[in-house]
Order: structure tokens, then sequence, then C-alpha cells
């Protein structure tokens, strides 16, 4: 087996970037591999030497990733990052190559500007992530819908997430809320969120070994 981290990528404001080479705050964009999956070149990769390894590299993402203090929030995300690991296996005795890709996904929460009163870079931000939020939702109904077409290019959240959620894949979901009176409305819209997701079957995971 051979175990590699494939980047950090932060989302923010409709921009691509590597946490884990946050010095450079290059610019980076969604493309295609050979199989048609959305890759982004330019991410730092690594091999991952262990449990201990992949909890550094995450500390090392999340201390770059930006935040800032709103009303609602003393230390919010203004934006969406996706970890990217990927596990190779070689079966030596029949020589098969099999893979697999965990995209851990950590999304900026949603924010009503009313509540949140944000304002000058802070308002842009707030905005990019309701539009890309409300993007992934109009994603899952299509999906729950079985529409002939489903809205994957309408954000980089959703067309980086495209090989997660088209039907090759298992895709599991937390929604975290706010026990507090003054959130009640946050925490319904986000409870009714978890309902659409509920209802939405992206598929069955299957093997596909490499090269097939």
């Amino acid at each position: 087996y051979q175990r590699r981290v494939h980047g950090v990528t932060e989302i923010y404001n409709e921009t691509l970037f590597d946490l884990l080479c946050p010095q450079s705050r290059c610019k980076l964009d969604v493309k295609q591999d050979t199989r048609g999956h959305p890759v982004v070149p330019g991410l730092t990769e690594t091999i991952l030497e262990g449990l201990s390894h992949a909890q550094e590299l995450l500390e090392r993402a999340c201390n770059s990733r930006l935040t800032s203090t709103t009303r609602c929030n003393e230390r919010s995300s203004r934006s969406h990052t996706i970890f990217t690991f990927k596990i190779s296996a070689h079966n030596k005795s029949s020589g098969a190559r099999t893979s697999g890709v965990l995209n851990l996904v950590d999304l900026a929460g949603s924010e009503r500007l009313k509540t949140s009163q944000a304002y000058g870079e802070a308002l842009r931000e707030t905005q990019c992530i309701n539009k890309s939020l409300s993007c992934l939702g109009d994603v899952i109904v299509a999906i729950a819908e079985q529409s002939s077409h489903v809205p994957f290019r309408n954000s980089k959240l959703t067309h980086l997430l495209k090989s997660d959620l088209e039907g090759n894949a298992k895709v599991l979901m937390f929604v975290n809320i706010s026990p507090l009176d003054d959130h009640v409305q946050e925490s319904v819209c986000s409870l009714r969120f978890a309902q659409k997701v509920s209802t939405c079957e992206v598929g069955v995971a299957r093997r596909q070994p490499v090269g097939s």
C-alpha cells in the first residue's frame, strides 16, 4: 500500500489556494484528468508516513485557513477546505492495482447578512460562501430528482466534488447546529439542508482496478 496526500485545497471567494504552501498564495484552477475526474494541478503532494503525519498536515492546513471575527462567530471560517487522501494498492500475486480517494470536506457555514452585519471584504466572503452552498443544494436536488443535467460547474466547490457526488462513491455528511435560541433561524436552515441531503442517493461505490 502507498498512502499519499494529494493536497489540501482552500476555496476562498471562488478562488483555489494550496493550504500546504500558504506563503505562495498562487491561484489554482480545476482541470480534468484523463478519466474525466476533476483535479487541481499545482497542489502540494506528499507520501503519508502515518497517523501523526496526517494530523500534522491537517493542523498546518487549518492554521493557514482564512478566518475572521463576525457578529455571529469569534473565529469564522471564510472558506471551504478539501483534504484529499489517496491509497494505492498492488497485489503482487495477481499483479492487480487498485486505488481509492478520500475527500475530507469542511464547509464554511452559511450566514445571514442581517445577523452577521458583514461589510467590505467580509460581505464579499459571505456572498461567495452562501452562493457556493446554494449551488451545492442545487446539485443535491438535481441528483435526488434524477435530473438529466446536474449543475456541477456552477461553483468551484461542486465542480471539485463531482467525482464524490456523481455515483461511484460513498458520502457521509455531518451538519453542526447551534443550541442557542439566538441562532434558531440558522439552525432551522441547516436542518432543512440536511433533510434535503438525506433524500439524495448518489449511487453505489464499486471497485475499479487501475487501468480499467
